[in-house]
């Protein structure tokens, strides 16, 4: 039975590799002649790629091997991969399990490095045999900067200070997620998840002594998780991809470069580290309404990043740190950490980011807002706009919203006519394209900085429009009250905004507006 069991394996792994061979032609083929049969995608998303086709076309060359690129058939995606998946499990019989794709839970083996309460750090990890590639997820969930507000968050949101009810495995969604329909150029990589329980944005180095009540290690965290993988497969990796989101995206700008040196002090320099930033740009402008530094949500991001880096006993790039000698709580904002940095960086970033507006006083609670708070409301968008300017690898949608890389949805969000999948691929063959011809002058450093965007392959998305939700492929917008599904406009017209007023400002006609409103264009 043994014998007959493996037989049947062998010729279980060449049938798979023949669904694979097939599954490579069905997207080399022209676009023209596949049949869109529905799928997850919306309508507009279907449309859009079918005019796009050529640009999808384009495969890489060189000595690093990219998964397949499934954005060709994103449209019925769901209908394709089923198929596949049906025929290959038709075909393994002895594969009585359903192969596990969640992550697993491992705690550090360094036992002094610990998360906010003393309790063991750790992170969860699904390996891809045979994929030299890693992406290490930093997870967010805003900080603590004092004894009182540490205490406050350690009643209320103890899992982000303990791990002493973590869950034993995690499921990947978004750019986590192994399944090829949901996330198709990152799926066969190396997930790595590592679970936000320091409160210090990722950059602490103190540990919990008899003197101080909480732990803040976010920084050592991250070394300690780098270490063990190296026993993993990370020594053998191409690429290791450094994300995270919220806290977690300003973390991935803080760390970044402490990662790469840290590969590189142990001679481990093939490995090409990137930084992956989700909605963690923010700004230290001024509050819509000022108020006193009491709890997290109402203290000032500057004030607050004062206050925490020397709590946490905060550490900086240190490049940063020597451009902001005695001030390195700059280092915290985006824009100002950014341009100091020497590994590449791709930043996510909402124009209309909710956390933002929360720190700023703004808060959406189902009241319309009034003329004043609309203005500040586009005058942010304004700002950050201007703070993204110079950023060469960036997808900035004109949306109210807050994280997107790990939501299922974030295939469907569009710049400009691409989605965040697509530039973030594109991202990988100019960084690639950059590493072939340093190499050929002899050049092996990281480059970071702006190259030519291939045809068909833009880098620098970043949304015109002026007001919130401009952009019709925008998250749905809930009512906070009813929990009811609004239109654009109805959002817009919550929000104080005035059809006339606006349409005098962009030189239009109010018709003409409003009907681009109604079409959510």
């Amino acid at each position: 039975m043994q014998s007959r069991c493996v037989a049947r394996s062998s010729a279980g792994l060449s049938a798979v590799r023949s669904c694979l061979l097939l599954l490579f032609i069905h997207m080399s083929a022209p676009v023209e002649a596949r049949k869109v049969r529905g799928g997850r995608a919306q309508t507009r998303r279907v449309q859009q790629q079918q005019q796009q086709a050529p640009a999808y076309r384009e495969r890489v060359e060189g000595p690093e091997s990219f998964p397949l690129d499934f954005t060709a058939v994103e449209g019925n995606m769901n209908n394709f991969m089923v198929q596949i998946k049906n025929l290959a499990q038709s075909l393994y019989p002895c594969s009585a399990q359903k192969l596990d794709q969640d992550m697993k839970l491992h705690f550090l083996k360094n036992v002094s490095v610990t998360c906010n309460d003393g309790s063991p750090a750790g992170y969860y990890i699904k390996e891809s045999k045979g994929s030299k590639r890693w992406l290490l997820f930093l997870e967010g969930g805003w900080y603590c900067f004092n004894r009182q507000t540490c205490d406050s968050r350690y009643e209320t949101m103890r899992r982000l200070m303990s791990s002493a009810k973590w869950p034993q495995t995690r499921t990947g969604t978004g750019i986590l997620s192994p399944q090829p329909e949901e996330n198709p150029h990152w799926w066969n990589a190396n997930m790595v998840f590592i679970p936000y329980c320091s409160s210090d944005v990722w950059s602490g180095a103190s540990p919990k002594t008899d003197h101080s009540d909480y732990a803040f290690m976010g920084s050592l965290i991250i070394k300690e998780v780098v270490n063990e993988l190296l026993t993993k497969g990370l020594d053998n990796a191409k690429v290791l991809l450094l994300a995270g989101s919220s806290a977690g995206g300003t973390g991935a700008l803080l760390n970044v470069d402490q990662v790469a040196e840290q590969l590189a002090s142990q001679g481990h320099t093939g490995v090409q580290v990137r930084g992956l930033a989700d909605s963690g740009w923010f700004l230290d402008n001024k509050q819509y309404k000022f108020t006193d530094c009491l709890d997290t949500i109402s203290c000032a991001p500057t004030e607050a990043i004062k206050r925490g880096i020397r709590y946490w006993a905060g550490q900086v790039p240190e490049s940063c740190r020597q451009a902001h000698v005695g001030e390195e709580w700059n280092c915290f904002f985006g824009y100002k950490v950014y341009p100091t940095l020497k590994s590449p960086v791709f930043v996510v970033q909402w124009l209309f980011d909710e956390a933002q507006l929360t720190v700023d006083n703004i808060h959406l609670t189902g009241q319309p807002v009034h003329e004043g708070q609309w203005r500040y409301i586009q005058n942010l968008g304004q700002e950050l706009r201007g703070t993204l300017r110079d950023v060469p690898a960036l997808f900035a949608p004109a949306c109210l919203s807050h994280e997107l890389i790990t939501r299922t949805y974030w295939m469907d969000i569009q710049v400009k006519g691409t989605s965040l999948p697509r530039a973030l691929h594109c991202w990988d063959r100019s960084l690639q394209d950059n590493l072939h011809i340093n190499s050929s002058h002899g050049n092996h450093s990281h480059q970071k900085h702006k190259t030519p965007p291939m045809r068909g392959c833009p880098l620098h998305l970043i949304d015109s429009c002026p007001w919130p939700h401009c952009n019709p492929s925008c998250p749905t917008i809930r009512d906070q009250l009813t929990g009811q599904e609004m239109s654009v406009i109805q959002f817009l017209k919550h929000m104080g905004f005035d059809v006339q007023k606006m349409a005098q400002q962009q030189g239009m006609d109010p018709r003409k507006l409003l009907g681009m409103l109604n079409n959510g264009s």
